[in-house]
């Protein structure tokens, strides 16, 4: 199933964007930069449940605020403890869900990639391509002339934990919510070291693909924070409505009227 369903079409379109950039220029016959393209669409794709996971950001705080107050409130009794987490779970299962859909399809892209760029692309899985795929006689791994996609690489493993770095960081300035010194190090620099670490002997080809991801969140991520930094200028800046303020005529009249004379 995961083959014929994700892995074939998802290896034919890469082929077949590859072909179509030889066909353009044979200086465009360049693996990586097929996959670029291709994580570019991908991201595309996925965009609606990028937002979907954004708007359950809020959501999942609450959930998880509402299920410590449950665990609080009934530590001693610990059947009646679990019905209402199960309650609050199903009251919120559109989050659960979107953020359970982006994991799995995150893992059946590791898989999928790593499945391409270490025996799919050298012709072990061109039987694969449909009628329509022209099989090609040699496909160009050396990315830039470079940088082999079929073996690991040190400077574009940096790179992507340099670019796990920033993303983290834009989403915690992001963030509606204060983060902690320890989320901060967890995700800042424990993770960047801990990827650098696992994708040490992963294929190039995969961490082009990643960084690529990683280049269109950053630059997701930095336009919507301009866009929250630009509202909340505008809101300091606008002068506030007469149904906002003290009427100023009011004030004078207040005081241009003398008291009343009283004998």
């Amino acid at each position: 199933m995961f083959e014929t369903y994700i892995y074939q079409p998802l290896f034919n379109i890469l082929v077949g964007l590859y072909e179509i950039l030889g066909r353009i220029s044979p200086e465009l016959a360049d693996m990586g930069i097929a996959v670029i393209i291709f994580s570019i669409i991908i991201q595309i794709l996925l965009f609606p449940l990028r937002l979907a996971g954004e708007r359950s950001e809020e959501e999942k705080k609450k959930i998880v605020e509402k299920i410590e107050i449950a665990k609080r409130a009934y530590a001693h009794e610990p059947i009646r403890q679990r019905a209402e987490i199960k309650a609050i779970m199903r009251s919120n299962i559109s989050s659960v869900l979107a953020t359970s859909v982006n994991l799995f399809i995150g893992l059946l892209l590791i898989i999928m990639l790593y499945r391409i760029f270490t025996t799919g692309l050298e012709g072990a899985d061109f039987h694969l391509l449909y009628d329509f795929i022209p099989v090609p006689d040699h496909i160009n791994l050396m990315f830039l002339g470079k940088y082999d996609l079929s073996r690991t690489n040190a400077t574009l493993n940096i790179i992507q934990s340099l670019m796990i770095f920033v993303v983290e960081v834009l989403v915690a300035l992001r963030s509606p919510f204060p983060v902690s010194r320890k989320d901060k190090a967890l995700l800042q620099i424990v993770l960047p070291i801990g990827s650098f670490v696992i994708f040490m002997f992963l294929p190039s080809g995969k961490k082009i693909f990643v960084i690529t991801s990683l280049a269109f969140s950053a630059v997701y991520h930095a336009v919507k924070l301009i866009q929250e930094w630009g509202n909340k200028l505008v809101e300091k800046y606008t002068p506030r409505s007469e149904a906002e303020t003290p009427s100023v005529a009011e004030g004078e009249v207040g005081h241009s009227s003398p008291p009343p004379h009283t004998s």
